[in-house]
């Protein structure tokens, strides 16, 4: 995990305005390898592993039975770029269950952001450059405007819509994609239909609708 990333995490419990503080056991380069993250409202502490920050509220299960996450065979991570309107930096974008699969390969594609893979399969992998990996409950742990973009499928909870339209900056994007992992369904063009239904209600602009994405924006108006 980016060292500057946690001054944009925010306490699961708490809710986005309660900031974390970082008390770190181990930093290699710039990236928090081993420690903790503490709330000053509730005095919670959610620990950092092998690089992957546990932002789950209580009570927390082990995350050694999760199998390790791999690449989804669609969409292809230049479409995710392209989508998501990321062709360089600054910025941080999460990858939200199976689409955080790309978040090396979207790295390596895209300098100067920091994708922030959002899954329990992540635990396994290697820390990498331009790779943040969390875990998270119900909501999502950042605080308000802080994500350039949001690559997900469509078989998540639309009621998460609310929470994309907080963390997002002015212009940033959501993406979701109704192919779920290797290239099965995560919810088909019916379900991807009910997450632009959400969008749209949390006031974000449709950029385009069709085929099995749709991609929507926070106006900069």
């Amino acid at each position: 995990m980016h060292i500057l990333l946690t001054d944009r995490l925010t306490c699961p419990r708490c809710g986005p305005g309660f900031g974390l503080i970082l008390i770190a056991d181990r930093l290699e380069n710039r990236r928090v390898m081993e420690g903790s993250l503490g709330c000053p409202n509730c005095r919670d502490r959610f620990p950092v592993e092998g690089g992957l920050g546990d932002l789950r509220p209580p009570p927390r299960s082990t995350l050694d039975e999760a199998p390790e996450l791999e690449p989804p065979a669609i969409p292809p991570p230049m479409e995710v770029a392209a989508l998501l309107g990321l062709t360089r930096g600054p910025g941080n974008v999460a990858l939200i269950g199976d689409m955080a699969g790309h978040a090396t390969a979207l790295a390596g594609l895209v300098p100067d952001v920091e994708f922030i893979g959002i899954a329990p399969g992540l635990r396994g992998w290697e820390e990498g450059e331009g790779v943040s990996r969390i875990t998270m409950g119900a909501s999502l742990p950042f605080s308000s405007g802080s994500l350039r973009g949001v690559g997900l499928f469509a078989d998540g909870e639309p009621s998460l819509a609310g929470e994309l339209a907080r963390v997002l900056v002015h212009a940033g994007r959501v993406a979701v994609w109704g192919a779920g992992q290797s290239g099965g369904q995560g919810g088909g063009r019916g379900a991807v239909q009910e997450w632009e239904t959400a969008l749209r209600s949390e006031g974000l602009d449709v950029l385009a609708s069709e085929g099995n994405a749709v991609v929507v924006e926070r106006s900069a108006h």
